[in-house]
C-alpha cells in the first residue's frame, strides 16, 4: 500500500498576520479612468471592503483596520466630503446586521466630535450591537490621524498626572501605548496600501513601528481575494526580526 504524500500548508496559511491594516486608496482614480463620477468609485470601494472582511473571516485573521476617513480628508471639496459621509452612514446601516450575523465586532477610532449627533449615535449603536461578538474585529478609522492619536494619549496622561494618580517619571513607551486607540488589540502585522502610493499618510504612526509594509498599484475597487492572498503570501515570506539578527530568529523557530 502506498502512503499518501504529506500535506504541506501554504505559506499564507502557515504564517498569517493576526492584524491587517489597510489604506484603501484609488477609488476616485478608478472612477476617473472609466469616465464615471468620483462617488461611483467610492461605492465600488464598499464592495472591496466586503471582500476584505470576508477574506479575513475565512482565514481566521483576528483584526482588520480600515482607514475610511482621515483627519486630512476634510480638505477635499465639500461636495465630496458630504458624499463620503453620506455613503459612510448608508453603508453602516446597510451592513451592520450582516456583520452582526457573522459575529464581527465593529469598532470606530478617531475624533467623533467633528460629526453630527446622528452619526455619532449610529456608530455607538453599531459598537453596542456587536460588542459581544467573538469573531473578526473590524476597526474603522474615521476622522482619524496618527498624530491626533498620540496627542490624545498624551493629553490623557497629562490629565492623570494633574489629578495626582500618575507620576510623570513612570510615563514610558508602554504607558503611552496603553492610552492609544488600539491599546487592547495586537499591533498590525501587515499594512497594505492600494493605489500605487508608498507612504503611510499619518495612519497608525505609533502602531506601525514594526509592521510589514505592502504596497500595490491596484486601485482599491480592484483589490480582490487573489490580490489579498498575494499580500498574505508576501507577508509569509518575510523574516520578522524585531531588532534581532536573522540567525536569532531562526534559532527561536527551531527551539
Amino acid at each position: 500500500m502506498t502512503r499518501e504524500p504529506a500535506q504541506t500548508t501554504p505559506p499564507s496559511l502557515a504564517r498569517l498576520p493576526r492584524h491587517v491594516a489597510i489604506i484603501m486608496d484609488g477609488n476616485g482614480r478608478w472612477a476617473r479612468t472609466r469616465n464615471l463620477p468620483r462617488p461611483m468609485g467610492h461605492r465600488e470601494g464598499v464592495k472591496a471592503v466586503r471582500r476584505a472582511v470576508v477574506a479575513c473571516r475565512e482565514r481566521g485573521i483576528e483584526v482588520l483596520t480600515l482607514f475610511a476617513f482621515s483627519s486630512e480628508n476634510w480638505r477635499r471639496p465639500k461636495t465630496e466630503v458630504s458624499l463620503l459621509i453620506e455613503l459612510f452612514v448608508h453603508t453602516i446601516r446597510k451592513e451592520i446586521d450582516e456583520l452582526h450575523r457573522n459575529r464581527v465586532k465593529v469598532r470606530f477610532i478617531g475624533d467623533r466630535g467633528a460629526f453630527d449627533a446622528k452619526m455619532q449615535t449610529l456608530m455607538a449603536e453599531a459598537e453596542q450591537l456587536t460588542a459581544q461578538n467573538a469573531g473578526l474585529t473590524l476597526v474603522i478609522a474615521v476622522n482619524y490621524g496618527g498624530r491626533w492619536d498620540i496627542a490624545h494619549a498624551a493629553r490623557a496622561l497629562a490629565a492623570r498626572v494633574q489629578a495626582g494618580v500618575l507620576d510623570v517619571e513612570s510615563i514610558d513607551c508602554d504607558t503611552l501605548g496603553q492610552s492609544l486607540s488600539l491599546a487592547d488589540l495586537p499591533e498590525p502585522d501587515l499594512f497594505i496600501r492600494t493605489g500605487g502610493e508608498q507612504r503611510i499618510s499619518n495612519y497608525l504612526l505609533w502602531q506601525l513601528a514594526y509592521t510589514e509594509l505592502y504596497f500595490t498599484d491596484l486601485l482599491w475597487p480592484d483589490f480582490d481575494d487573489a490580490a489579498f492572498a498575494e499580500a498574505l503570501e508576501s507577508f509569509a515570506r518575510r523574516q520578522r526580526r524585531f531588532g534581532r539578527t536573522g540567525d536569532q530568529v531562526e534559532q527561536s523557530r527551531r527551539a
